[in-house]
């Protein structure tokens, strides 16, 4: 089994292609539509090296695997779709939560499903994918989302935003559904249960300190080393850091724009006219209690219609 990673920096975001270089089958993972949220510009870039790579290497896709509904990015999916139209999309069956949840923040149309049929399959805890000789165990590991899932390939495990490098720690988890408790869960009994010698291959790197991109480490490099989680924390210990941590951090530039287009599988809405459109829904994780806005003291009130002042 081979690994290309694909690192986008407008974004951090880690695409992988996992490939067998005797047989040729393939298959990636969480694949960027490229978006310029100032212009709303769409481009391709990020899918062109994708698909180049698979060209250059003569590679069989099967599948995309999305590891969750990203709030970071648009999905690639459906570009790689029209590259190689018997490409298939998988994603963790708890996308369905997701869906409800943002069906109506964004008020998405009443035909809007909400049973996850966007996508060609949902995966099940213990679901084994196969695409010709590779395998994909689906290990659910929510936390930073309730439908985050991460895939074992061989001795590789491909964590989302579970897991990052140790020097940055884990996923946030104040997202709708997100949870602290799930996400030390998630880890500990899940992927720290995996042999020490496991890879770890992560969802972003936003290079603390200014440090090269970095994307592959260990279960026993992630136990021994993770800021936010080691293998000897305890769940206290960790809830509290990431609510903590969490409190701190704004919203992703894109999370509107990214998880609109990913709950229905990266497509874009459909044209009004001439172009489509995203929805920004206003005050709506943090709202704030807007009263009435006070007089200035210097201006005085309206007279009534028809009054002369």
């Amino acid at each position: 089994m081979q690994i290309k990673a694909f690192y986008d920096q407008r974004t951090s975001t880690l695409t992988y292609v996992v490939y067998d270089a005797q047989t040729k089958d393939a298959v990636v993972i969480d694949p960027v539509h490229d978006f310029d949220p100032a212009s709303g510009n769409l481009w391709r870039e990020s899918v062109d090296q994708v698909v180049a790579f698979l060209n250059e290497q003569k590679l069989k896709l099967h599948w995309v695997l999305e590891t969750h509904a990203h709030a970071d990015h648009l999905s690639g999916a459906p570009q790689l779709k029209q590259a190689c139209p018997n490409v298939q999309v998988a994603i963790g069956a708890n996308i369905t939560k997701v869906q409800e949840v943002f069906k109506g923040i964004f008020n998405l149309p009443e035909d809007f499903a909400t049973d996850g049929s966007q996508f060609d399959l949902l995966l099940r805890e213990g679901d084994v994918l196969e695409a010709g000789s590779l395998k994909i165990e689906t290990i659910y590991t929510p936390g930073h989302t309730p439908a985050c899932a991460t895939y074992k390939v061989g001795d590789a495990l491909f964590t989302g935003d579970a897991l990052f490098m140790p020097d940055s720690g884990t996923g946030r988890c104040d997202f709708p559904g997100g949870s602290a408790t799930d996400l030390y869960q998630s880890i500990q009994q899940k992927i720290y249960a995996q042999p020490d010698e496991t890879r770890i291959f992560v969802g972003h790197d936003y290079q603390p300190g200014g440090r090269e991109v970095r994307y592959q480490t260990t279960v026993a490099g992630q136990k021994q080393g993770n800021v936010a989680i080691r293998g000897d924390t305890t769940k206290e210990e960790f809830v509290s850091f990431r609510e903590k941590r969490d409190a701190t951090l704004a919203a992703p530039k894109l999370l509107f724009q990214s998880v609109q287009v990913n709950v229905d599988a990266g497509r874009l809405p459909a044209p009004e006219g001439e172009h489509a459109y995203l929805k920004i829904p206003l005050n709506v994780f943090k709202p704030k209690e807007i009263a009435q806005v006070p007089m200035l003291d210097t201006c005085e009130a309206p007279q009534p219609s028809g009054q002369q002042g």
